[in-house]
């Protein structure tokens, strides 16, 4: 690879993070104005620090992981030298990592069951750390997709903070592939609003325009900023 064309590379991500700004912008003034600030989460996973480093140094803070093991083996030092990045795992939490889990991530949007609230609980206890917690909800309630069922939130919300002492900060979704999307944030926003929630986690590259039209707090965009994903695990 020439200098010229390592060059490049880094531009991407940054350029790519000012287009998607820019449609934000034209998407929240379908609101009239009215619209909670966005945060942009960059999904950085199966991309290494040589593609992460730009918007770092571009000044970009908030970035998405899906799996813990992947987030270890780059995370810690990226954070050791930008100390005020905030990290949020976005895929399925397993039992055997909430140690982990709790140690490097500043958000975790996938709190899905009692058991996983019932170890955070005692891992952030044991760490003496409080990590932000979402709750992900499976608005299509697809039995292959992790998530709360919707009607099964409140009650779960409830047991987090009476039984384990817990503060659910908001919601996350991922709505069915096959579904236009704007029916699912509508329904995520509606339990949020009812729950006393403010931050919604929801829209990814192909539909965060019509998210924040519903309330996003929070969009995850990995291909759109990042481009493809390398085929390594």
């Amino acid at each position: 690879m020439s200098d010229a064309d390592h060059c490049d590379i880094p531009a991407g991500p940054v350029a790519n993070l000012a287009k998607i700004r820019d449609a934000l912008d034209k998407a929240m003034a379908h609101n009239n104005g009215v619209s909670p600030p966005i945060t942009i989460t960059a999904v950085s996973k199966k991309h290494g620090p040589d593609r992460i480093l730009p918007l770092l140094e571009a000044g970009h803070r908030d970035f998405g992981e899906n799996r813990v093991q992947e987030a270890l083996g780059k995370w810690p030092a990226l954070k050791a030298r930008y100390g005020d990045v905030e990290l949020r795992l976005i895929g399925p939490l397993q039992s055997n990592k909430v140690r982990d889990a709790v140690g490097l991530f500043d958000v975790i949007e996938t709190v899905d069951r009692p058991k996983i609230a019932r170890l955070l609980a005692e891992e952030m206890r044991l760490q003496n750390r409080r990590v932000a917690l979402l709750v992900q909800v499976n608005t299509g309630e697809e039995p292959q997709k992790a998530g709360m069922a919707p009607g099964d939130v409140d009650a779960f919300i409830n047991l987090c903070k009476d039984q384990y002492g817990l503060t659910i900060d908001g919601l996350m979704c991922i709505p069915p592939a096959d579904q236009a999307p704007a029916p699912h944030f509508a329904l995520l926003a509606k339990i949020a609003a009812r729950n006393g929630l403010e931050t919604l986690s929801m829209g990814m590259s192909a539909d965060y325009e019509t998210a924040v039209q519903l309330g996003a707090t929070h969009i995850r965009v990995g291909t759109q900023l990042f481009g493809a994903r390398p085929d390594s695990p």
